[in-house]
Parts: structure tokens; sequence; C-alpha cells
């Protein structure tokens, strides 16, 4: 079986290997002591292992009514469990569904309750903090690590069950959860073709030879949550091609750099990666050798031109930069032509299937701003939204609500993430989140967040709060916010600053002027507010 990528635009490397990644199953057949996860303290898990705990997982998983379209769950750090879980639903026509475990509990029931999942797979100190909703979580629930009371051990589940690829094997698929700049967030979940799961791999080829990634040998380092589609999605693909991945727990930038000069030869970081690593003494990265790095692919946020070229300086011209999203893939630039034309995130593999487009659905000309539609990687619809499916397409493409033009070459430039959609470190933060933990403070009248440039983190959260008449707006008031923006929001969604603004702009529909207060909070304009100890 083979697989050509075709490229009229000419921006994509040659394919290094055309072949169809064979998949984890078949290496665990093939090669079964061939080494497919590694983690930092040496720990390793052949092929053969990996597979023969996926098959038995895959038939436990059948037993307890995940089945063809059915949802398992997985709350889990960076970890051999994820790969294992992703794996098994794989096979049997079901979804994994990963969350993101830095959410509150309430979050993280909503997901499980719109998803439909019956089966939670945890860490148990992730477990642990459900404790207070467990009566309302999947009857099916495991603990991975201690055990928990009304848990059953991970370890033990389908240990009894034959360790052989399960019958009528079926493709299956990851299911991610994402959301616009309000509203609950919605999973994008992709159809599945009647296919073998070695059928449904053509995508994973098609991928990684877009960045020239297709091998057959190399290491490939997972650094950033595997709850992000994007590092987890090009770890599995790198899997499948019997490439060993190295698992970091979190992105330590020492670690990372030491692990290149390991062997490492690719792996996917955002913008906020780099900016660390440049941060280490100028001796450590002279000294470092890279070469065994391959490609490093980024995305996640638009990347500071000065990092960014700073970064290919130091590492060379292999890294890659791709537009995206959960519902698919945008454009993808070399490194040699973000250097001729800084900024841009380069051409679709095809013209069309790409488009900017007005307010009234016409094409924009070169150069003008307009929403970036796309065509979907996979077809795909937004579980239990039927009415954010259709607003989302137009024709046969689909619009994450990003914001972007087109030169007269076909080159795309994204002008802003979703309106106000801020991305902090790769992350996706919603300000009406924020907006609503902080209304519950008793100072607070009225309350916009922002995100402000920030040559570390992409985009810095920001807070323009409007007090109760009588208090004071200083920096008492500042540390109250913060603790308690601290007790009522996970961590990458706090505030990092607060401002205060008596003239609150919002439109007479209610709506809070967010672009007015980027306006007033410029990024350039001294910081001399920011809440000691924030940082």
């Amino acid at each position: 079986m083979t697989s050509s990528v075709v490229d009229p635009v000419g921006e994509h490397p040659p394919i290094v290997d055309e072949r169809i990644p064979l998949g984890a199953w078949e290496w665990a057949r093939r090669q079964p002591d061939r080494i497919a996860l590694e983690d930092e303290r040496g720990g390793t898990t052949t092929y053969g292992e990996l597979g023969a705990r996926v098959n038995r997982l895959s038939r436990a998983l059948r037993k307890i009514g995940v089945t063809e379209g059915g949802v398992a769950a997985a709350l889990v750090r960076n970890e051999r469990e994820y790969f294992e879980l992703v794996l098994a639903t794989g096979q049997i026509g079901a979804y994994a569904l990963v969350i993101n475990w830095h959410l509150t509990p309430d979050e993280i029931l909503y997901i499980l309750h719109d998803s439909g999942a019956s089966a939670l797979f945890a860490d148990s100190e992730l477990g642990a903090a459900l404790v207070e909703v467990q009566d309302r979580l999947p009857a099916h629930r495991y603990s991975i690590g201690e055990e928990l009371v009304g848990w059953e051990r991970y370890d033990r589940f389908g240990a009894d069950e034959s360790a052989e690829p399960p019958e009528d094997r079926r493709n299956g698929a990851v299911m991610g959860y994402t959301s616009g700049t309000t509203g609950r967030p919605k999973g994008v979940r992709r159809v599945l073709p009647d296919i073998s799961p070695e059928e449904g791999l053509a995508f994973n080829g098609i991928m990684l030879s877009a960045f020239g990634l297709n091998r057959r040998e190399g290491k490939h380092l997972l650094c950033s949550p595997a709850y992000h589609a994007a590092p987890s999605g090009f770890a599995i693909a790198a899997l499948h091609f019997g490439q060993t991945i190295l698992i970091h727990e979190r992105f330590v930038a020492e670690a990372v750099l030491d692990a290149f000069e390991q062997g490492v030869t690719s792996s996917h970081m955002v913008p906020t990666h780099f900016h660390r690593l440049l941060q280490l003494p100028e001796e450590r990265r002279a000294s470092a050798d890279l070469s065994s790095l391959h490609r490093i692919v980024h995305a996640g946020a638009p990347c500071p031109p000065e990092i960014k070229k700073a970064i290919l300086e130091w590492f060379g011209p292999i890294v890659w930069e791709y537009l995206g999203a959960t519902e698919g893939l945008v454009s993808v630039v070399s490194p040699e032509t973000w250097l001729e034309r800084p900024g841009t995130v380069g051409r679709p593999f095809s013209p069309g299937d790409v488009a900017i487009k007005r307010e009234d659905g016409t094409d924009a000309a070169p150069g003008e701003e307009g929403m970036i539609y796309f065509r979907a990687t996979l077809p795909f619809e937004y579980h239990n939204d039927p009415e954010k499916t259709a607003a989302s397409r137009l024709g046969e493409l689909v619009t994450v609500g990003d914001l972007g033009m087109m030169d007269e070459a076909g080159y795309v430039y994204l002008l802003d993430r979703r309106s106000d959609l801020i991305v902090s470190g790769g992350v996706n933060i919603y300000p009406a989140d924020v907006e609503a933990a902080l209304l519950m403070h008793p100072s607070v009248q009225d309350v916009g967040v922002i995100g402000v440039r920030d040559d570390e983190w992409g985009k810095r959260v920001v807070a323009v709060v409007q007090v109760v008449e009588g208090v004071d707006a200083d920096d008492v008031l500042r540390a109250e916010l913060d603790d308690h923006a601290r007790r009522h929001l996970p961590s990458y969604k706090r505030p990092r600053r607060y401002e205060f603004l008596d003239d609150f702009p919002r439109t007479e529909a209610g709506k809070v002027k967010r672009r007015e207060l980027r306006d007033i909070y410029d990024p350039d304009r001294p910081t001399t507010t920011v809440v000691r100890g924030i940082d």
C-alpha cells in the first residue's frame, strides 16, 4: 500500500518514504522487541509489550460496553497509559476522549456528560480531585497508580483477557473538545468509516510526509501535554511509523536540550518553548550537539518574528511551522520560505483548500482581511451542536473563526486568533470564563479580559476591572482579585495583570468592546500594574 502527496505549490519537502505507516499494532507483531516508548527515568516499553496490553484493553473495553461509536475518557498526564488507551480504542471503532487535566471538576463533568463517555481512566492523583463529584462520574472508572475508593485498578483491567488482537477490528479516533470565544466547549467528533485501523492511518502518513517526518527510525520527543491534539497527534503518528516516543511529563528547557543531545530526532513545540530554550545560558546553547535533530514542528500561537529568527539561527533550517486546528490543517511553511516572508504560516497543499472570506461570504482580495476557511482534514461534526456545525460551513469549507489574509502568491497570514480568543503558551483561553469568575468578587462592577503580547507566552491574560462605587482601586484590591482567581480558575486562565477603568466600554447589546480595551492597553505600554508574585 503506498501513498503519494501531491504538492502543486512546491512548498513542501520531498517525501522520504511514501509508504503508509505500518501501525503500532503491526510493529508489535513484526518487531516485538523494538522500543516503542521511553520515559525520562530510562524506563522502556517495547512494541510487543505495548501491543499485548492494548489488545487486552480492547477486549475489556468491549465487555463494559465501549464498542463502535462508544467513548472512553482519559484524564492522564504524559504517561504510557495515554498511548495504551488511544491505541485500544483505535482498533475497536471507538473514541478516546482525552481531557485537559487542568480543568475544574465542573468543567470535566460537563465534558464527560456531553460526550456520553461510559468509562473514565484517570491518574489516581487527578481522580482523587473528583471525589466530591464521584457520584456523577461514569460508572466504569479506573485508577492509574494508587487505589481510590469507588474505583477499580487500571492495572487489573483486562489482565485476564487474551493478548491476541481482537476480532472484527475497526478504525477508531481521538475526540477532542474545543469551542469559540463564548459558550461551552464542543466535541469535535470525526466520522468513522468502516475500515481497518491500518487503512485509517493514511492521514498519519500524509501529515508526517508534509514535514519530512515519515521515517521508520528515529526518536520523537513529546514534551507538551498529551491532551493537546497537535503534540499528541504527532507523537501517535510517529509511533505508527515505528519510531520511539520519548515522554517528558512537562517541558523543562534543560531536560529538552539534553534529550536533543541524546538522540531525539524530532518534536512538536510552541513558541513559548523556543523562548525558554533561548533563555538558557549562552555557553550551554553554544556547546549543545544538535546533530541528531532532524525536524522541529511548531504551531499553537503566532511566533514572534525575533524568536523565530533566533531559533532558526541556532537550530538551522529544520524548524517548520503550520496553521491548523482540531478540525484540520490549513497551511505549512518551510524555514526557508518563512525567512523570505516573515510572518507567513505558509500555503495550503492545494489553492482550493483555503479561502479568505468577507462577512458576506465572498472572496477577499489579496491582502484583504477576512475569515479563514479551509477544507477539513477528515469529515467531522460538533457533537450535540448541529447549529454550530452548520455555522462553521461554507460549501465544502469550514472555519474556526480565525482572521487572516492571503497575499497574491497564495501565502496565508494569521491576523488574530478567533478575534477575542487568548492563546497563551499554545493553550486557548476564553475571556468569558475568566470574566464570569471575576464577576463573583463583591468589589467588581464590570470586567473585560483581553490578551496582550508577551514574548514568552505569546499572550498574557489581562483583566480590566470597573470597581463597585466606594471601593479603592489599588494594589490591595489587585492582590484580593488574584487570590480570588486562584480559588476559582485553573492556573493557566488566571490573569497576570489587573488594570482599573472607570468608563467601561460595552456595546448597546451588552458585549465587552475588547478591541477598545486592547487599544487602550497597548502591549508596548509600560507595565506598572503587575501583581507581585503572579509571574
